[in-house]
């Protein structure tokens, strides 16, 4: 019992938050009423979530010598010896087969971007986090595939290509802040816990969060006035949810430069109030603006 515990907290529940941005295309093209849409992004997430835990495993077993020595990391299943590196890597080999296996009966398009991501995040795993910048790129890459996955699976009429780019450039600006954090909360022994550290610094990282932050809102912007289905009878109403979008991006600035949070983004969301607060407004806002001339 305390394996199969052990084996669930690597596979990092919390972390599935991140996958509901496989709702996007549904939503954002104005089919989330409609069931058999609805039906289809959702078990195309469960199985997401289950490729990605993988990745999670994956990654725990590459690290576990390094993560004995990280003063956070050393409390996970794998380093600790709460689960055994046996049923891990029989746990990293059978839920993807799974997985894929289950996505070919209904969407090879679904299951060809699981292939994907996996072959992505295992490149990652092995090769990619300790090749500067190419380290964030892949975290970027990855959000935009989960973007596709849900696009794959439903026959999309509104969509506008510019969602990728809004997706996968707030991926980059959260995961340089997150760089950023590990790295002073690690401070001297940054380079020796990670190797990727001993070629990034504050300056470097400082200099790509800003650019990160100012494409993320082109992206956006370019969305709100682009994308078919945010348009109603010529007008661009979806830029009234601009304001929530640029205070959720200086809030998250907020965090990491004055309360120094942000090493982990998704955590940062599970707990500050207004963060939530802004993306329920956001979310609310958007979704009337999609949904509201259908429903009177």
């Amino acid at each position: 019992m305390p394996a199969f515990i052990g084996l669930i907290r690597t596979m990092r529940p919390k972390q599935w938050t991140k996958n509901g941005i496989i709702y996007a295309g549904l939503v954002f093209d104005g089919q989330l009423l409609v069931p058999d849409s609805f039906l289809r992004v959702t078990v195309s997430f469960i199985l997401l979530c289950l490729v990605s835990s993988t990745i999670y495993i994956v990654n725990d077993l590459v690290d576990i010598e390094s993560d004995r020595q990280h003063p956070r990391k050393r409390k996970r299943p794998l380093p600790s010896g709460q689960l055994p590196v046996p049923l891990a890597i029989a746990a990293s080999v059978i839920i993807p087969i799974v997985a894929v296996g289950m996505a070919l009966l209904y969407s090879p398009a679904f299951a060809l971007v699981l292939v994907m991501y996996l072959v992505l995040h295992l490149a990652y795993s092995f090769r990619l986090k300790h090749i500067v910048i190419l380290d964030v790129l892949s975290i970027t890459a990855g959000f935009i595939l989960r973007v596709a996955a849900g696009v794959v699976v439903i026959q999309v009429a509104q969509f506008s290509p510019w969602l990728y780019g809004c997706a996968g450039m707030l991926a980059l600006f959260l995961a340089i802040g997150k760089r950023r954090q590990e790295l002073l909360e690690l401070a001297d022994q940054a380079g020796s816990i990670r190797v990727i550290f001993k070629h990034y610094n504050l300056a470097l990282l400082d200099d790509m969060l800003r650019i990160a932050m100012i494409i993320t809102m082109m992206s956006y912007l370019l969305y709100t006035i682009e994308a078919p289905s945010a348009l109603l009878e010529g007008t661009n109403l979806a830029l009234l949810t601009t304001p929530f979008v640029l205070y959720g991006m200086f809030r998250y600035l907020y965090l990491i430069h004055v309360k120094g949070e942000g090493s982990a983004p998704d955590e940062v969301l599970l707990k500050d109030r207004p963060l939530q607060v802004t993306l329920l407004l956001w979310g609310l806002t958007f979704v009337i603006i999609l949904y509201l001339p259908t429903l009177t």
